[in-house]
């Protein structure tokens, strides 16, 4: 009924039964400093610039031992392999001259030596840091000697004795343990040599070197015996089999080339590489932050991340490093800014297209994911072919090459990207300038 007390009406404009809401106030947009990521920031450039300069130094002395032959000097020589009337060259046989060398060449206290083979029958050797040359070839060229001596020293067999030796695995309990066969003669003394000495060590020298020295345990007779215990891995009985196998063979060798480098002309050399190398990269880290800003920075960051986490692998690794492989570095380094310089092009557009930093950055990524995976592929393929087809300091180029590049890709994709992710979080730097635009 109407004028009814408690009887209520609608307002004008407002639908009966539905109150009106009240009115809502301006949104307030958080624009103020992330202080967690910004402290976060800030910490990890601390971190990384305290790492570069303090380990700048024990890198760089690690990293001196590891220089190849045309950076300190040394000798290059080149092995030919000459067939016998006892055994024919083989693939075998190259293999076991190597491990005679390695064995002769460790012996003579040098650091990162290098044997590969060349062609079918050719040995090359370089042995930086080497200060008598001449002494260092005598070393090489000697017939390997082997023999083996009872405790009261007498030699009772001979590396001629021996006809071969396999590392192999007992299979009771897969231990690792090397098979020895001897020839017809060297059968006859073993047996009797063994069958007078039970209980009493064997020593066997290669080169004056002893090699191991088992306890006889029974008369051996029918020209097989087994060494066994004290190898830790088949890895390692398969090492100390080649280094019998090389004293059982006589291969005759021909030296076919020999060059010397001398140490000046090594650090000329490496001098003028640091030298172009340090104003490369200073020219980089100039250029990016220039016209990039922002982004330049962060890309140097990721620059500096990019290269301790390279040095290390090539420590951890104990690669050799030769003018080549700088080079392979040094063209690895442009890649690595090339991949950035891709990303920060991609976000200045889409930051161009209105979007905000943090979709910019996301779409950045991703629309130059494709473009940076295809370039390093493509070099990665070349230098494959380079390693596989090529010898020497071109296998060195590929290496360090195809090690820098997968290297810049982690840094330019995964650390690159949360850095910018970071300090978009953080607001410390918001404005559309400082990323290029």
């Amino acid at each position: 009924m109407a004028g009814k007390k408690g009887k209520k009406t609608a307002k004008k404009g407002q639908p009966p039964g539905k109150p009106q809401p009240a009115p809502a106030g301006p949104r307030k947009q958080n624009t103020g400093i992330s202080w967690p990521e910004t402290v976060l920031f800030f910490f990890m450039v601390a971190a990384i610039f305290c790492a570069a300069v303090f380990l700048a130094k024990p890198i760089a002395g690690k990293l001196k031992g590891q220089l190849g032959l045309d950076l300190r000097g040394g000798v290059h020589v080149v092995y030919q392999a000459k067939s016998t009337s006892e055994a024919p060259v083989t693939k075998d046989s190259v293999d076991k001259l190597i491990g005679v060398f390695r064995n002769r060449i460790d012996a003579y206290g040098l650091t990162e030596p290098l044997f590969q083979k060349q062609g079918s029958d050719r040995v090359v050797v370089e042995l930086p840091g080497v200060k008598d040359p001449d002494e260092a070839l005598e070393l090489l060229g000697k017939t390997a000697h082997m023999e083996f001596k009872t405790e009261d020293g007498k030699t009772v067999l001979t590396g001629k004795h021996l006809k071969d030796a396999q590392a192999q695995l007992n299979p009771n309990t897969n231990e690792p343990l090397v098979a020895l066969k001897f020839n017809k003669e060297g059968a006859k003394i073993f047996g009797d040599v063994t069958t007078a000495n039970v209980g009493r060590r064997l020593a066997i020298y290669l080169d004056d070197r002893l090699l191991t020295a088992p306890v006889i345990n029974g008369p051996i007779t029918g020209g097989n015996a087994e060494i066994s215990g004290g190898y830790k891995s088949l890895e390692e009985a398969q090492e100390e089999a080649l280094l019998l196998r090389s004293g059982a063979l006589p291969v005759d060798v021909e030296l076919m080339e020999k060059r010397s480098i001398g140490p000046t002309l090594g650090k000329e050399s490496l001098d003028l590489s640091m030298k172009a190398g340090i104003i490369g990269v200073a020219a980089i880290f100039l250029f990016m932050i220039l016209y990039y800003r922002w982004p330049g920075v962060i890309a140097d960051l990721s620059l500096i991340v990019y290269g301790l986490i390279l040095v290390g692998i090539f420590i951890l690794i104990n690669t050799t490093l030769t003018l080549p492989g700088i080079a392979g570095i040094i063209l690895s380094i442009g890649m690595a800014v090339d991949s950035n310089i891709i990303i920060y092009e991609r976000l200045k557009e889409e930051l161009r297209a209105g979007k905000t930093l943090r979709s910019a950055i996301d779409a950045g990524f991703h629309n130059a994911f494709r473009a940076i995976l295809d370039s390093n592929v493509t070099t990665l393929i070349a230098a494959a072919v380079l390693y596989f087809l090529g010898t020497g300091p071109i296998r060195g180029f590929a290496v360090t090459l195809s090690i820098g590049i997968l290297v810049s890709m982690f840094t330019a994709i995964t650390f690159t990207r949360f850095v910018l992710h970071l300090v978009a979080r953080s607001r410390l730097v918001v404005n559309p300038k400082a990323y290029g635009i």
